[in-house]
């Protein structure tokens, strides 16, 4: 497995958090903790911006990839509005946390707790060319469920 170095400043607030960690050695993603300094409560439908107190600096031609966490989907509704969210290589400022409460009833956000994962990927910059023709396809211009369920 390929391993790359990112350097994370946990932030003034961030203090007695553990920083991101792989949950097991087949892990994709890195487990971050909310950094509230106090319970925060998010009601069915509500979207809240949850900090985690962590700055990051991630190589040029990389990101990271900010994920929903599984559980919290299956278990309370809980997902990503912008899932997944993005942090480029050249943002410097604190990593937020953009949840969604899609559940039926409220959930509670608690200093420390896991709340998204964060996947490192390479990045490729694709060179834009405008043309007047595209390669055929065997789908062509079939659009949204074209293709059928089974």
């Amino acid at each position: 497995m390929d391993q790359i170095r990112i350097n994370i400043k946990p932030l003034e607030h961030h203090e007695g958090l553990p920083l991101p960690a792989y949950a097991s050695d087949g892990a994709s993603g890195m487990d971050i903790r909310a950094c509230v300094d106090s319970p925060v409560t998010i009601n069915p439908g509500e979207i809240r911006l949850i900090p985690t107190g962590l700055a990051v600096s991630i190589p040029a031609g990389y990101e990271a990839q900010i994920r929903a966490r599984s559980g919290l989907a299956l278990k309370h509704g809980i997902g990503m509005v912008n899932s997944p969210g993005t942090v480029d290589s050249d943002y410097r400022g604190e990593v937020g946390v953009i949840l969604i409460n899609w559940g039926k009833a409220p959930f509670v956000v608690r200093r420390g707790d896991r709340i998204a994962q964060m996947v490192i990927s390479k990045v490729c910059r694709a060179e834009v060319v405008a043309t007047q023709e595209l390669a055929p396809t065997a789908r062509g211009t079939g659009g949204f469920g074209h293709s059928g369920i089974a």
